[in-house]
């Protein structure tokens, strides 16, 4: 269906898709996400395990699709390490992102507490803006986040359409902790480093620790804090039409801008 006259546009039923999409496996959703937004598809990740286990799958489906690290200033030295040793493993097309606030002028102003003082904004400055800036011109964000992380993921659609006519699409949504372990130990991809010692979701040290018997995945993140979401899957609010979005069929340049 051409939208304006134009052949090259046509209507995405996102509704549609994502009825599709609930029994369909993650490579089939990354396949259809790459061939249908490429080059203009991105993946994002902290080295998660689930972000891990889509990067895997994408050197077989599209291997040239960037991966985006926002590198904090704030990561633990394992996930770094981590980083750097799967990066070299898999040859992983990564970009690391970092605050174009150079880090003495941030501790200058905020000071190095402001993770303790204000979480918000120590995550908007090190994480947000420098996500918002590497998004510019990118049509599909590919990401790791699974229904049963958290409460607040429960309802998570695989598709979603977000403002700008980003689709932002969530190839596990319908995995648990254990598929993404079978994976793993199936393609022998070695576990972050603080995973055995209870660390369940991993973000920056300072604002991580180990879960406790019965807390869900994400519990160790913002411990006390009233905190959830770092803001990464916040700052985009949803199109006010989730069912349709225009998708551009053609291909173009990648702005140079899209990560540092």
């Amino acid at each position: 269906m051409s939208v304006d006259g134009d052949p090259n546009r046509s209507t995405l039923d996102l509704a549609r898709q994502n009825e599709i999409f609930e029994t369909t496996p993650p490579a089939g959703i990354l396949r259809w996400v790459t061939e249908t937004f490429a080059p203009d598809a991105v993946l994002t990740m902290s080295f998660q395990h689930e972000g891990v286990v889509i990067a895997h799958m994408l050197r077989e489906i599209a291997p040239e699709t960037p991966i985006l690290f926002i590198d904090t200033g704030y990561h633990f030295p394992e996930t770094l390490a981590y980083r750097d040793e799967l990066v070299s493993r898999f040859q992983l097309p990564i970009r690391n992102l970092s605050s174009t606030m150079p880090r003495p002028e941030f501790i200058e102003k905020y000071g190095d507490d402001l993770h303790q003082r204000d979480p918000d904004l120590c995550c908007k400055i090190n994480k947000v803006e420098p996500l918002q800036l590497a998004l510019r011109g990118v049509r599909a964000w590919i990401n790791g986040r699974r229904r049963d992380q958290a409460s607040t993921r429960t309802d998570m659609k695989i598709a979603e359409r977000l403002q700008g006519d980003m689709v932002k699409v969530n190839p596990l949504a319908n995995w648990s902790s254990k598929d993404t372990f079978e994976y793993m130990t199936r393609f022998d991809i070695p576990t972050h480093p603080l995973f055995e010692q209870g660390y369940a979701s991993i973000g920056c040290a300072p604002c991580t620790r180990p879960i406790l018997a019965g807390e869900d995945e994400r519990a160790g993140r913002w411990a006390g804090r009233g905190k959830t979401e770092c803001g990464l899957h916040t700052f985009l609010e949803p199109a006010e039409d989730e069912s349709a979005a225009s998708v551009d069929e053609t291909r173009s340049e990648r702005p140079d801008d899209k990560a540092s």
